[in-house]
């Protein structure tokens, strides 16, 4: 793929400003990438004609497999899907050539074609990308296997090969996001740890309701999940293996109150907050125990740490100079440098799997936010608001961030909603019953 033919379908979704680092850039392999991140002139037409079914019995996956694939790029507020009671033609066979003054005359910029079999209940799916006004193919076709249980994972998979080679960013669809399910009366909630597909699909309990838990954290392998629960009386940190929902203490409290952890980026050791005495810092273990290395020391309240992707440093928030504001240090402890100075109170920072960006949420004349700013804390942006927004989570490629919404009122519940790092596409992510607390997970293997 030349870097005309996707500048030509880039320049249609991008009005690049305030948070680009790289305007764009020439990659060594001859690709020119985007960094997507400022408001859309326009989402990008794109048609996805049903994929075709080539064995027996494979086209209600083909079908379903279409859907999610649209589904997906749809719901990221970058492409629009052109329906199919507006083609002139579709596609009769995987292997025909495109017509592309067809799709030209309904003013589809991209399209996409795949193929469906099943055998056995194993699914293939082969599929191709085309630039519509320059009249190629966006790199090879690719296909991907697996089984009739797992078709939204294929589908997903696709998306993301789609997204990426018109973007040239990395996508996000094939991922999945541990949180809180809530349920009962808004005064004696039951809630249990629960993992899903990033659109709220395959919902699944990892923990059952008998004792109160919080704020679940994925490691970065997506294979673990932290979290805090109050079952001996006053919370702890417990580590789960999600595969098997095996779980176990961590031996952070001796006796004081342990909470807010999160995984270093090599899942080898956490950080969290430590209670003892009225007082709360920040301290560091080992996953699999040992001793503990406290890392601040201050009569503030200090909590909610979260690690740099490469783990040198970890931003934390913290009450230090009379308000609670966010701070930098070391991972090994020391000086800390405050970021933020914006009216109002900060808290619950979480990096950027990019590195560039700090996710934070901020309260101000009685409203919340949930906001980004550089690591430096230059250019603050606020990209929500409501009576409580809280609790931001980083998609693995760093475009969009998933966060808790409580509604106002005796029956207000939590939701979880996600929005663009640009402010734009706000959305709610579906969910059974009330929902907070996310932690979105890497793209799975």
């Amino acid at each position: 793929m030349t870097p005309t033919k996707l500048l030509a379908l880039a320049l249609a979704l991008l009005a690049l400003a305030p948070f680009v680092s790289a305007p764009a850039a020439q990659a060594q392999d001859g690709r020119l990438r985007i960094e997507i991140t400022e408001g859309v002139i326009e989402p990008l037409p794109f048609a996805v004609p049903t994929f075709q079914a080539e064995t027996s019995g494979a086209a209600p996956y083909a079908e379903e497999i279409t859907r999610v694939i649209a589904a997906d790029l749809s719901g990221t507020g970058l492409f629009r899907e052109i329906p199919s009671s507006a083609f002139i033609a579709n596609v009769s066979s995987f292997s025909a050539p495109i017509q592309y003054a067809d799709w030209k005359a309904v003013n589809a910029q991209a399209l996409i074609t795949g193929a469906v079999s099943e055998q056995g209940g194993q699914i293939t799916v082969k599929f191709r990308v085309y630039d519509v006004f320059s009249g190629t193919e966006l790199g090879q076709g690719l296909q991907y296997t697996g089984t009739v249980d797992g078709i939204r994972r294929i589908a997903h998979k696709v998306a993301d090969t789609v997204y990426s080679r018109i973007t040239g960013e990395s996508g996000y669809f094939d991922s999945r996001v541990v949180f809180v399910s809530e349920s009962g009366p808004k005064d004696a909630r039951q809630k249990r740890i629960a993992i899903m597909d990033y659109d709220g699909a395959n919902v699944k309990y990892l923990t059952d309701s008998a004792s109160l838990v919080l704020a679940p954290r994925f490691s970065k392998d997506g294979n673990r999940v932290l979290y805090t629960s109050y079952e001996t009386g006053q919370p702890q940190i417990f580590v789960l293996e999600v595969g098997s929902a095996q779980r176990r203490a961590l031996g952070t409290g001796g006796g004081n109150m342990a909470f807010s952890p999160r995984f270093s980026p090599d899942g080898q050791s956490i950080i969290f907050s430590l209670e003892q005495g009225g007082n709360s810092d920040i301290y560091r273990m080992d996953v699999n125990g040992g001793s503990i290395t406290q890392l601040t020391n201050s009569p503030a309240i200090e909590t909610a740490p979260s690690f740099s992707p490469d783990g040198s440093r970890i931003v934390f928030e913290s009450d230090r100079s009379g308000t609670q504001q966010l701070y930098i240090m070391s991972a090994n402890g020391g000086e800390a440098q405050r970021i933020s100075f914006g009216p109002g109170r900060y808290g619950t920072p979480v990096w950027s799997p990019r590195g560039d960006l700090i996710a934070f949420t901020k309260q101000n004349a009685g409203r919340f936010h949930i906001g980004v700013m550089r690591t430096d804390g230059s250019e603050e942006r606020l990209l929500t608001a409501s009576f409580l927004d809280e609790g931001p989570t980083w998609a693995p490629n760093g475009r969009v961030i998933m966060f808790t919404r409580e509604s106002q009122g005796a029956a207000g519940a939590p939701a979880l909603y996600s929005v663009d790092i640009s402010g734009r596409n706000l959305r709610r992510v579906p969910t059974p019953d009330a929902a907070s607390d996310p932690s979105w997970g890497p793209l799975q293997n």
